[in-house]
């Protein structure tokens, strides 16, 4: 009344499934580490970064040139954000904020990166070396 074919699985069966499971993975891992590599050599750099606080422009600022400043914020301009550019690149060296992940984020150059201080709602953000073609709006 036993039918072999319809038993549990021997540690054969299962050694071989757990193999091509760690060879599929090793596969993807290895796809997606190319794709990565592909998208960060061939992204442009950017040459300008807007600072934007709750939303509203606070500036634009170029990359080319070496600039640091405070971006004041909160009541009687007590939160500070201090933004340094240097050698083509923009970070937050010092910020007031309780977390402080936006003064540990690593330097932006690339076209599409940002720096976001949500407790002081100051996003710094990469600007596209070309504008657009296309129109936003069609009327």
């Amino acid at each position: 009344m036993f039918n072999s074919k319809n038993s549990m699985p021997t540690a054969k069966s299962s050694g071989r499934k757990s193999r091509n499971d760690i060879i599929l993975l090793g596969v993807l891992i290895f796809a997606i580490s190319i794709i990565a590599l592909l998208l960060y050599l061939f992204s442009e750099t950017s040459n300008s970064v807007t600072v934007t606080i709750d939303g509203k422009l606070y500036g634009t600022y170029p990359l080319n040139e070496n600039i640091t400043f405070d971006i004041n914020t909160g009541t009687d301009n007590k939160e500070i954000n201090r933004l340094v550019i240097v050698d083509g690149k923009a970070y937050i060296s010092f910020a007031t904020c309780p977390d402080g992940i936006c003064a540990k984020h690593r330097p932006i150059s690339r076209t599409g990166e940002s720096i976001i201080c949500l407790p002081h709602k100051v996003v710094v953000k990469t600007n596209s070396n070309t504008e657009s073609i296309i129109p936003d709006i069609v009327a």
